[in-house]
């Protein structure tokens, strides 16, 4: 990629940590005109859309997402190891998370911590199986679940329940039959083998009584959601899904939702004796 490409693609780090042209032309010490046009040359070399924009403002585009989950990562890396070879001290907090909760909640409130502790180097890792992370090079994993884990330290950043969603055809199908009858006949999306999620959300709904052995397995929560919009079948998700809600991609099934499950942050115990682990962990709380 020649050089103009590559500072347009960090200029398009700083715009998606912002999520406002201004902030960012203001940071950038740039006009928000000439960033604009920075912004759509790199999409016409790039040959997709990173922003959509709305009246209000602009938000990621799936691939938008993708690729800013892979800038970030690249370019910490080189400035990293430039702060490495200039001998400057580079404390680096490295966060292990999905890209659904990454790019739906966390990228965009990234850069006012990267302000509040410019000593400390964030580097986001990319994770889909967050369910033992302790073979992993993290100081710290943020989790989807009940909080109920018992091989690490577990603190509640926010809980967030979940509730099954579907495609326009399986709301219409519910709409039809019942709930009930509906979900004896969908294929269940499940994050791993051993979850509950289901079974919990069947027993709540009063449904115990019927086994379902057709599911589909697939980690990845991004990679899910487009299952589902696909038609593959129904699956758990909570508001982060809201720009899917709000353009008719997909629909809340059910009033009914698993109250008690939301965002945990997780950390072996020697973690939270790191400074870096304490400065996070209380900006994250102080955001939610």
């Amino acid at each position: 990629m020649k050089a103009r490409a590559l500072e347009a693609l960090r200029n398009f780090v700083a715009i998606a940590g912002q999520l406002s042209l201004s902030k960012a032309a203001e940071e950038l010490c740039i006009t928000k005109g000439a960033l604009s046009h920075q912004i759509k040359r790199l999409e016409d070399e790039l040959g997709f859309d990173v922003f959509k924009r709305h009246p209000r403002g602009i938000k990621l585009t799936p691939k938008g997402s993708e690729l800013l989950d892979v800038a970030e990562n690249a370019f910490g890396l080189i400035e990293g190891k430039i702060a490495q070879l200039q001998g400057v001290s580079d404390r680096t907090l490295t966060i292990g998370v999905t890209t659904y909760f990454a790019s739906r909640w966390l990228s965009p409130r990234l850069m006012s911590f990267m302000q509040n502790h410019p000593d400390i180097r964030l580097l986001i890792q990319p994770m889909i199986d967050l369910a033992n992370f302790a073979g992993e090079d993290v100081d710290i994993a943020i989790r989807w679940g009940r909080g109920n884990w018992t091989d690490c330290e577990v603190e509640e950043l926010f809980l967030c329940p979940a509730w099954p969603a579907g495609n326009r055809e399986a709301l219409t199908f519910v709409e039809e039959v019942g709930l009930e009858k509906a979900f004896a006949e969908f294929t269940l999306l499940r994050d791993r083998k051993d979850s509950n999620a289901w079974s919990e959300w069947y027993t709540l709904s009063g449904f115990q009584n019927l086994i379902r052995r057709d599911t589909l397995i697939i980690p990845d929560p991004n990679v899910r959601v487009q299952a589902v919009y696909d038609g593959q079948g129904v699956a758990f998700f909570d508001d982060l899904i809201s720009d899917e809600l709000e353009n008719e991609r997909l629909f809340r099934l059910s009033t009914r939702a698993l109250e008690d499950y939301g965002y945990f942050l997780a950390y072996q115990n020697t973690a939270q004796q790191r400074e870096e682990v304490v400065k996070f962990v209380q900006w994250i709380k102080d955001t939610r």
